[in-house]
């Protein structure tokens, strides 16, 4: 089999394709038998949706009665559809068939000449193979031979290609892999904002909304009752703060029973004790698994530990990663970018054990904390000290005007503002009753003193001046005194709440509250949800290690592959001897024909006649003429000759044959994003099968036969992009085990009517198609693949041929909002796939030319 001329793998829902023209094509590969039983083996072994098996099938026209057995093969696994094409040598006249290939099941093609000047066979025979593989054409064909005498026709061809060109396949394979893997993105954090609410609540630290009233410390469990004591400490101090601070602190029996200092020690001590307790639960328990051992460990500790709540399971983690997976990539975002967000998702929910905690309980109640909450602070009263001697001897002096007694009321106001801030610094709150704890303090009683006897003085003297009535004088007293109490209790009242304010023991029920939130954040995330921690962990880190495995494998795959054939490029083959026949009309190959030149005598006149009003097929260039070689056959056969090479002895791109016309565009602006939307349909049917083992055993080593898949998904790709451009969608995949997880992503696996048309993709309008295609039946629009003096052997009845317009479906989805196909035959096959459009004619034979052998004379053969 020549790699040039079939495909180079089994097209989905295409024909099968083999050759039995070269005799030793497949003995490498056979065991037991010929090549040609390996090659049928093969065939066969190809697989064929179900109900419908076609092989197309190259041979040597003179061998047809020869191979009998191996088409009977072909038919061994149920029935079977062939069409053979018959390749002949110029020197034939006459072809033998068995009753195998007679309709409806098999029809025969007879190509008398597949070389043209300069084009070796094989450039002529692939996109004739190509057109004829596809499963609409096949069956049009088969029809069609089916109608005319014997099933045996020789086809007459004008067929045109819409391609890329090579720089063009090569840029938008290139930024379609970059597009589906991207580039290599630091991690980042992970955000609860950004994921499934299953995964939110490992991000959030939050509290499931059942276990809200859960009570984690029992009262009777070693930290709750430390919790209890130190909270009601603080509810004694605060108690006894409350009573000290109005008049009943400074004047009443409560600043002499009333221990403040003692409160906030005992305060600071229960919080230590409290603190201690909870740092022995957070380093008594831990490890990824919460198990019956664990609680009773927390329970000994006073720890009280529910069950799972409702709203957090571990069968749902998966679940929510792969939504979480899907929603990223429906995004937009590239493997190695999902990649790494699912790498920041493991990291940050990765269980780090309750012992890590301790750090976070040191900020919260640690030793600097417990200082500042124990620390001694001064008590300060009485305000400014020039202040208070001044307002002190003001009102002395009022209280000095009564006449005569003011030389002794005067001066005892300014004694009783002193005794009040001695009384204050006496009852001061920052020294116990038992004078043991003592945080010094200053009230100003000094000044009141010295400002209080000069202002009675001074007022007493005043007094004797102005003699007031004895009325006034008693007021002026009674303002002073009441002026100098109500001051003093103000004093000590703001005096009181500075103190209380620096000393802050009601931090100590903050902290307990903080302290409470980290327990049961603790409970919650590194005792309850560690096993579900672990799994989300390593779900999301395997799933993470995938994509990126993937992305690597695409990666591998990012260039087309260099040993791919295209009709004009040369392989290996194309220095090697080819077969060559010479020029039999001007344009130096096989010309159009019209049944209005057929001459009844046949004779070798000149019977071609030119499309003037066809456009000329975009070929490449004529290769410079090779040295002549000497002719080791009859003149008038085919003759050996090498094909054309360049002066550095490199091969030159090979002509595409006369009946081809290939145009070629820069890709269309759609191209590379459904390349991209294919690839990402692939990868999303390649992770829906791994799923199920993520959820068994997320920890497990990713296997390698993912990267297997992907591997093929972008060879399956490839293959479409050099066969169509992508204009045919990919095989649909109806196994996926949860259709619902992709019900966002509906689009990449169920509407394929949305699929672009072939312009958006090539870049290449379908003008030229559909004015190939008009109405009209001109037999002068195809090219026969025969030569002059074969049409001898052609029927004269122009009404016996038959035609079979195809055009690929992609080529008038969406033509650009205008009916270009108006006028063309309403008999035209659309085809589902391939880039090739045109017209092929089946002219039949006359009935002496084809001889059909039965059984027993093919064995005598």
């Amino acid at each position: 089999m020549s790699p040039r001329v079939l495909p180079e793998r089994p097209l989905p829902g295409h024909a099968v394709c083999l050759d039995l023209r070269t005799a030793g094509a497949y003995d490498h590969g056979a065991v037991g038998g010929s090549g040609h039983d390996a090659a049928v083996r093969t065939a066969l072994d190809a697989p064929q949706p179900g109900g419908e098996r076609r092989f197309l099938v190259l041979d040597d026209a003179d061998r047809l009665v020869s191979h009998q057995l191996l088409y009977e093969r072909l038919s061994s696994y149920g029935p079977a559809h062939i069409v053979c094409l018959a390749v002949g040598s110029r020197s034939e006249r006459n072809l033998s068939r068995t009753l195998t290939l007679r309709p409806p099941a098999a029809g025969v093609l007879w190509l008398f000449d597949t070389a043209e000047d300069g084009v070796p066979g094989e450039a002529v025979l692939r996109p004739l193979v190509d057109v004829l593989s596809t499963p609409e054409v096949f069956d049009a064909v088969l029809r069609a031979l089916g109608e005319v005498v014997h099933g045996v026709a020789v086809p007459a061809v004008r067929v045109l290609e819409h391609d890329l060109t090579d720089e063009a396949r090569a840029r938008a394979w290139r930024q379609a892999v970059e597009g589906l893997t991207g580039p290599d993105v630091p991690a980042g954090a992970a955000s609860a904002e950004q994921v499934p609410a299953a995964l939110a609540l490992l991000l959030d630290e939050g509290v499931p909304r059942s276990l809200a009233d859960h009570r984690w410390l029992p009262p009777q469990g070693r930290a709750g009752s430390r919790l209890a004591a130190c909270d009601e400490a603080v509810g004694v101090a605060v108690d006894g703060y409350q009573r000290i601070r109005g008049a009943a602190g400074l004047l009443g029996g409560a600043g002499r029973t009333v221990d403040l200092p003692g409160d906030i020690e005992r305060v600071t001590e229960e919080l230590e004790r409290f603190r201690t307790a909870v740092a022995d639960a957070f380093g008594a328990a831990g490890g990824s698994r919460l198990t019956a051992e664990h609680r009773g460990v927390l329970l000994d500790r006073g720890v009280e530990l529910p069950e799972m709540p409702r709203e957090m399971s571990r069968a749902g983690i998966v679940p929510a990663l792969r939504d979480h997976t899907h929603d990223l990539i429906g995004k937009g975002l590239p493997l190695r970018s999902v990649a790494a967000r699912l790498a920041a998702l493991s990291a940050r929910t990765a269980p780090v054990g309750s012992a890590a905690r301790l750090a976070r309980l040191d900020v919260v109640c640690g030793p600097e904390r417990l200082r500042r909450l124990g620390a001694r602070h001064p008590f300060t009263a009485g305000g400014s000290r020039p202040a208070a001697l001044a307002v002190t001897g003001v009102l002395a002096l009022i209280a000095g005007l009564w006449p005569v007694l003011g030389w002794v009321l005067g001066p005892a106001v300014g004694v009783l503002a002193a005794g009040l801030a001695h009384l204050m610094l006496r009852r001061r709150p920052n020294r116990s009753p038992d004078g043991r704890i003592d945080g010094g303090g200053a009230t100003g009683a000094a000044p009141r003193l010295f400002g209080g006897v000069v202002g009675g003085l001074a007022g007493a003297g005043l007094g004797l001046y102005l003699g007031p009535p004895l009325w006034t004088a008693a007021v002026a007293l009674i303002f002073s005194v009441a002026a100098v109490v109500l001051l003093a209790l103000r004093d000590w009242t703001r005096a009181v709440d500075d103190w209380w304010a620096r000393a802050d023991p009601e931090e100590a029920w903050r902290i307990l509250r903080e302290t409470q939130a980290l327990i049961v954040t603790t409970a919650v995330h590194d005792w309850l949800f560690a096993e579900v921690r672990h799994h989300c962990s390593a779900g999301a880190g395997a799933v993470g290690r995938l994509l990126r495995g993937l992305a690597e494998t695409a990666d591998g795959h990012g260039q087309p592959d260099p040993s791919g054939l295209s009709y004009e490029q040369p392989s290996d083959l194309a220095g090697a001897e080819t077969e060559d026949v010479p020029p039999s009309a001007a344009d130096g190959g096989t010309a159009s024909w019209s049944w209005d030149d057929w001459s009844a005598d046949g004779g070798e006149e000149d019977v071609w006649s030119d499309m003037d009003d066809e456009p000329d097929p975009v070929r490449a260039p004529a290769p410079p003429p090779s040295p002549p070689v000497a002719p080791d056959r009859d003149p008038r056969g085919p003759r050996r000759t090498t094909a054309p090479t360049a002066p550095t002895g490199e091969p030159l791109p090979l002509p595409a044959p006369a009946w081809l016309e290939r145009r070629y565009g820069d890709g269309g602006p759609l191209l590379v994003d459904t390349l991209v939307a294919d690839l990402v349909a692939g990868t999303l049917q390649i992770l829906d099968r791994c799923w199920a083992g993520f959820e068994r055993d997320p920890g497990a080593a990713v296997s390698a036969v993912h990267e297997q898949r992907m591997a093929e998904l972008m060879d399956e790709t490839r293959v479409r992009l050099e066969r169509d451009v992508a204009a045919s969608p990919p095989p649909r995949y109806d196994g996926l085990r949860d259709p619902d997880a992709l019900s966002g992503l509906a689009t990449a696996f169920s509407d394929r009517s949305d699929r672009p048309d072939a312009a958006r993709l090539t870049g290449v309008a379908p003008d030229a198609v559909a004015r190939l295609l008009l109405a009209e039946d001109d037999p002068g629009r195809t090219v026969a693949l025969c030569g002059p003096e074969h049409l001898r052997l052609l029927s004269h009845d122009p009404l016996a041929a038959r035609q079979v317009r195809f055009v690929p479906e992609a080529m008038r989805r969406g033509a650009a909002g205008e009916d270009v196909w108006r006028g063309t035959a309403e008999d035209v096959v659309w085809t589902g796939a391939g880039r090739h459009a045109g017209i092929l004619r089946l002219v039949p034979l006359r009935t002496d030319v084809v001889h059909t052998v039965r059984a027993e004379e093919a064995g005598e053969r």
